[in-house]
């Protein structure tokens, strides 16, 4: 298991929240990496565009031209498509943000008390037949 995994059936109050700040922090760290990757993919949109225009005025050959300028538009809407990508995992980091701060409202409280105590925690359950 590598330092970044944490045990899946691990439910505790603690567990949760690191749990819960670990997908928030890899939310936002992709939404950094994807905006990387936008701005890059923009800039060969870019480029691609110039040499399109470049070698239709060199009067090469139409095919070229064409495939040149597809090339262009197909990254421009790879683009498009990140940014929404990029927005997307934002938003996914601010809900988990909202969902750790419920949880920690609900339960945080509860938690202390039940690690303030040295008696044991019956399993949940223990009362259902």
């Amino acid at each position: 298991m590598s330092g970044t995994e944490i045990k899946s059936d691990d439910n505790s109050y603690k567990d949760v929240q690191a749990k819960l700040t670990k997908l928030t922090k890899a939310l936002e760290d992709k939404a950094v990496e994807l905006e990387v990757l936008r701005r890059r993919m923009q800039g060969n949109a870019t480029r691609a565009e110039d040499v399109a225009k470049a070698i239709e005025n060199a009067e090469l050959d139409p095919k070229f031209v064409e495939a040149t300028y597809a090339v262009s538009t197909a990254l421009g809407g790879t683009v498009a498509q990140l940014r929404r990508l990029i927005e997307d995992a934002a938003e996914g980091a601010s809900h988990s943000q909202v969902v750790q701060r419920t949880h920690a409202r609900l339960y945080g409280r509860l938690d202390e008390v039940r690690s303030g105590r040295p008696e044991k925690t019956p399993k949940p359950g223990f009362l259902a037949d």
